[in-house]
């Protein structure tokens, strides 16, 4: 069974994204053991700096992430992939034997020293969401990919 870490700056605060993200582990959990690590965010201010602030976060990441895992970033300029290449993307990916770990940053984005150590980025959409929102539409797709993968009725 495949293992999916999913690194998170912030915690959800609603309720109901609460229960829809306990439904997408509970769909997935035939699939593959899904990890969700909640970190805080730094506090900041409109005339702090960012970079520096971006900096600390990835620093805070970087512990968490297991050495020879596959690190996938959530960037606004990553790869887009519809929903069929996307379960593509993670059908090849899952066959590596690593565990695969989705970083999303905080509503500031993520320092560029996490690019010098993953291995993808992607885009969930040229829109742009609050990142409590990307980490469901995430986990909706990553649930959407094991469904294309093996063939169920899930994707029309």
């Amino acid at each position: 069974m495949i293992k999916i870490q999913i690194i998170c700056l912030g915690k959800f605060k609603e309720e109901a994204l609460k229960d829809i993200e306990k439904e997408y582990i509970k769909r997935l959990s035939p699939f593959a053991k899904v990890k969700i690590t909640e970190l805080s965010e730094i506090g900041y201010r409109k005339n702090d700096n960012r970079e520096i602030i971006k900096e600390k976060e990835s620093s805070t990441i970087k512990k968490y992430i297991p050495a020879g895992s596959i690190v996938i970033l959530l960037e606004e300029k990553g790869t887009l992939r519809n929903s069929k290449d996307f379960a593509h993307f993670i059908e090849r990916i899952s066959n590596l034997g690593q565990e695969i770990v989705f970083v999303i940053g905080s509503g500031i984005g993520l320092h560029d020293s996490l690019k010098d150590i993953s291995n993808y980025s992607i885009s969930l959409s040229l829109l742009t969401f609050p990142h409590n929102y990307a980490r469901i539409l995430l986990e909706e797709q990553i649930y959407r990919s094991w469904t294309i993968n093996s063939g169920k009725e899930y994707h029309k």
